[in-house]
Order: structure tokens, then sequence, then C-alpha cells
């Protein structure tokens, strides 16, 4: 398992990050086996892990914490905050009232005393970063938080975060959680350089790109039940996707490994990437992911991957699920009034 500096924060994490978002009610809810899978990631080397307090309404928390009651200090213990918990729209977002109850809640579900690196899940367009950076800087002086980042933030938020920090004398976000694929591709335009501009730490999620990438039939799948939009083949951009993943599976094969091997080797790959969190369900796809960990592709695999996928490019945007900003979602703000 290799290692990488978090960004500036001093961390040093495997290279590969345990996603937890299966652990529970949205995938496996054996939590004994996912106790065990948890245990297994830590022996096998992945020392940082990767949660949040909306997977499975907070059970996901609950069984990290009780896996981690007597190994807390082994990680880097990672959760993520933001995403609505309930109607009431005064439980979500990145208000300094919500910052702190979330916060107090997932250190409770955790069974910890501070969480290692804690996450705004996705950019909030209700709330002003200096709000939110402010509320941050006094949980990290205070011990309960030692760093924290963000997820899925435009690269023109990233720098705006990075400005207000420095204007106002806060700490400033370290990390960014971007989604990043073999098919999921633009990022690399700005995001991620604009993470290297500014030193931070990148975890990226979706390696597999929802299983396109896992070399399963996902046809019949619950994700394709539940997400036709991404998995549907009569929408242009999914049979567009489905040749694509026929391409690189004959690559993969001549390159001598499994598709998902050379899906999450690829985002290791790439320089500004600290940290590639897998997301299994079952104790097979952990394992299976540990023995990708030390796949490194050659400059002739990579060029035929970008042969294939042209670089900064999303094969379907559809599926980046981000958040819609007021400039789009909201109408008025697209119309100029008449007089």
């Amino acid at each position: 398992m290799g290692r990488r500096y978090l960004g500036a924060t001093g961390m040093s994490v495997s290279d590969t990050a345990l996603g937890t978002m299966m652990f529970g009610g949205w995938g496996n809810t054996d939590r004994a086996e996912t106790i065990r899978m948890i245990h297994r990631a830590i022996d096998a080397g992945i020392d940082f892990i990767d949660t949040a307090d909306v997977y499975a309404s907070g059970e996901t928390e609950e069984i990290v914490g009780e896996a981690l009651r007597e190994r807390r200090d082994e990680v880097v213990l990672a959760t993520k905050f933001g995403f609505p918990s309930a109607a009431d729209p005064n439980r979500q977002g990145a208000s300094p009232r919500w910052i702190r109850r979330a916060l107090e809640a997932s250190l409770r579900r955790l069974r910890t005393d501070h969480i290692d690196l804690y996450q705004l899940h996705r950019y909030d367009w209700h709330t002003g970063l200096d709000e939110t950076l402010g509320t941050l800087t006094d949980l990290r002086r205070a011990g309960l938080i030692r760093a924290f980042g963000h997820s899925s933030f435009p690269a023109e938020k990233i720098v705006e975060a990075q400005w207000v920090a420095e204007r106002r004398g806060y700490a400033r976000f370290v990390t960014e959680q971007p989604r990043y694929s073999i098919v999921n591709r633009a990022v690399e335009v700005a995001v991620l350089p604009t993470a290297q501009r500014f030193e931070m730490g990148v975890l990226s999620y979706g390696p597999l790109a929802s299983g396109w990438l896992s070399g399963r039939d996902l046809s019949e799948s619950n994700r394709a039940k539940r997400s036709p939009q991404v998995f549907d083949t009569s929408n242009p951009a999914n049979a567009r996707r489905a040749e694509i993943v026929d391409a690189l599976t004959k690559v993969a094969e001549q390159a001598g490994i499994p598709l998902p091997h050379m899906a999450t080797a690829f985002v290791r790959a790439h320089p500004a990437i600290t940290s590639v969190i897998i997301g299994p369900r079952t104790p097979q796809q952990l394992e299976d992911s540990i023995a990708a960990s030390d796949v490194e592709l050659s400059d002739d695999v990579l060029d035929a991957i970008d042969a294939i996928v042209t670089p900064g490019v999303d094969v379907n945007p559809a599926d980046m699920y981000l958040t819609t900003p007021p400039s789009i979602s909201d109408t008025g703000q697209r119309r100029r009034r008449r007089p």
C-alpha cells in the first residue's frame, strides 16, 4: 500500500482510502460483516477511512465508530456534512448553526472526540463562505477537528474559498473530494490543477464510475433501476459509454490486468490525487480492491486510455451528482426583468 501526504496537513495517508457508503442500509446490512471489512482494510494497510453523516441516515457512521472503538488511533478518519438530513432547511448546508449540530452528532456516532478531516459535502449556495470558514476555524482551534475540506467544489469556488480564508485570517480548506474516473474526466481541466495550485490533498471517489468500470453486467442491478438516467443505454450518452467500456476492456486484457484494477490505477496515476476512495459492499469486492492497490500503468496503457476517452471530458455529465446553482435553477436569475 503506497503512502502520500494529505496536501499540506502533515498527515500521511494510504493512497487507497476505504469509502463506507455501502455499509449499512444503503448496501450491506450485515453489521458484523462490515465491521470485519473495516478491520481487514486496516490490516491490509488502508489507514484512511471516509464516511458521511448522510450515509444510511447516520447508521454508517455508527458502524465505523463501533469498528474503530479500539483502533481509532490507527486511522485518519474523515467524515462529511451538509447534505439534507431532514426536510427542515436548517438541518443541511454549511451555516454555523448546522455545522455545530452536525459535528456533535457525528462525534457521538463515531465514538470519538475529534474528526481528522471534516468535509463540506457540497457547496452551499445559500451560506457565505466567511460564515462557514469562520465556524470551521473555531472548531479546529477547539480541537474538535484537525483539518477541513470540501467535496465536488467547482474550481472557481475553490479559489474563492482560498481567497476568503486569506483575507479574513481563517484556516483554509485543505482538501477536495471530486468524482474522478476514466469516463469522468472533466475535473482534469480546472479542479485538479487548482487543488495542486493551493497544495490541497485530493481524495477522489467513484473510480469505477458507479460500476460501469467494474467488469460486471449492470443492466439488472438495483443501482441501474434507481438511476436510469445514468445506466439506460437508450440514452445516446450511455450507449456511447457502453462502447467505451468495451474498448477499455480490450485495453485491460492486452495489459493483462482486470478492468477495475486498471480503472483504479488510472485515477491513482494522476499527480494531483492523494488517495483513491474505494467503496466495497462485500468482502470479495474489498479483497479485489486491495489486490488492485499495487497496480501501476505504463505510459502505453495510459496513452491507449487517452485515445479512447478524451482527457478533460465527461462521457455523461448526468452522473456527476453536482448541486445546481441558483443562477441556473432560478429562472429569475437568468431572465432580465422588463421595466
